[in-house]
């Protein structure tokens, strides 16, 4: 039976098939694991909902690139990354787009805390 580094549900793998993990793949992983770890006592300790990610305008080019680097920071377990596409796209909202405080597109939210505002893949 195998498991995630940083905990969830075994599953059941063919020996045949199995590879030790890349140096890149553990620290990934063990990276994840923190910032999940980080990201729930952080709700905890502070009793509330961390704030939900910007939603991009539906055909603008620049709220689509920074969508991207979002979810490809997301992907590779980067919350700095992440955060810092965020961050970018909120004034995109508000200044081209007329959108307060860059909540998203007609003031919808995404996701509650943790939850990825994009399609999973």
């Amino acid at each position: 039976m195998l498991r995630p580094l940083g905990g969830g549900r075994e599953w059941q793998a063919d020996p045949a098939h199995l590879r030790p993990a890349t140096q890149d793949e553990r620290l990934s992983a063990g990276v994840r694991a923190v910032n999940e770890r980080a990201r729930a006592a952080a709700v905890a300790f502070l009793d509330v909902e961390l704030p939900a990610p910007p939603v991009p305008v539906p055909g603008c080019a620049e709220c689509d690139g920074l969508a991207d680097r979002r979810r490809r920071a997301w992907l590779r377990y980067d919350g700095s990354g992440e955060a810092d596409a965020n961050v970018l796209l909120r004034p995109q909202l508000a200044g081209e787009h007329g959108e307060e405080r860059g909540m998203g597109h007609e003031g919808v939210r995404g996701g509650g805390a943790g939850q990825p505002n994009w399609p999973t893949l």
